[in-house]
C-alpha cells in the first residue's frame, strides 16, 4: 500500500515540525540565543511558566542571550512531543512535555502548547508558546474531589 499524497505531505509536515522543535532544543543547550530565536516568527508570542511575555523572535533571542549567560547558563532542554493537530495546511497546534535542568532533566514536569506556522519563505516557525509548571498534587487533589475534571487520556 503506497501513500497518497496527502499523507505523504502531511507525514513531512510533522517531521518538520519535529525537526523545528529539536532545532529549538539543540540551540538552548549550547546557549546559542541567536539560533534559538530563529526558530520564532518576528511577530512571535513566548509566555513563560512565570508569566514573562516576550514578543517576537528578536526579543526572545535578546532575553535568552541574557539568561543564557546568568541562571540558564550550562542548562539542558528536554522536550518530548505528545501531541500535534493541524488547523489547515499550515498551521498545527502542538502539545510537548519538557524541562530544563543541568544535565537532562529526570523529571518532565512543565507543558508547553505551541502554535507553528509554515510560512512560505521560513517553513514551519514557532508563532507562540505558553508555558505551564505542572502542580501535580494539585491535580490530584482536584481528581479526587472533582472525579469528572480527570482528562479522558
Amino acid at each position: 500500500m503506497s501513500l497518497t499524497p496527502r499523507e505523504t505531505a502531511h507525514d513531512n509536515d510533522v517531521a518538520a515540525i519535529h525537526a523545528l522543535l529539536e532545532e529549538s532544543r539543540v540551540a538552548w543547550n549550547r546557549g546559542d540565543a541567536t539560533a534559538y530565536g530563529r526558530c520564532f516568527t518576528l511577530d512571535a508570542t513566548d509566555v513563560t511558566f512565570a508569566g514573562t511575555v516576550y514578543h517576537g523572535g528578536q526579543e526572545i533571542a535578546r532575553a535568552h542571550q541574557a539568561l543564557f549567560e546568568g541562571f540558564l547558563k550550562g542548562t539542558e532542554l528536554a522536550v518530548e512531543i505528545t501531541d500535534i493537530r493541524f488547523y489547515g495546511s499550515d498551521t498545527a497546534v502542538v502539545v510537548t512535555r519538557g524541562d530544563v535542568g543541568r544535565g537532562r532533566p529526570r523529571r518532565l514536569g512543565k507543558l508547553a502548547t505551541y502554535t507553528v506556522v509554515r510560512r512560505p519563505e521560513e517553513g514551519w516557525r514557532i508563532a507562540a508558546v505558553q508555558k505551564t509548571q505542572r502542580k501535580r498534587l494539585m491535580e490530584a487533589l482536584s481528581f479526587r474531589l472533582q472525579p469528572a475534571t480527570r482528562p479522558a487520556t
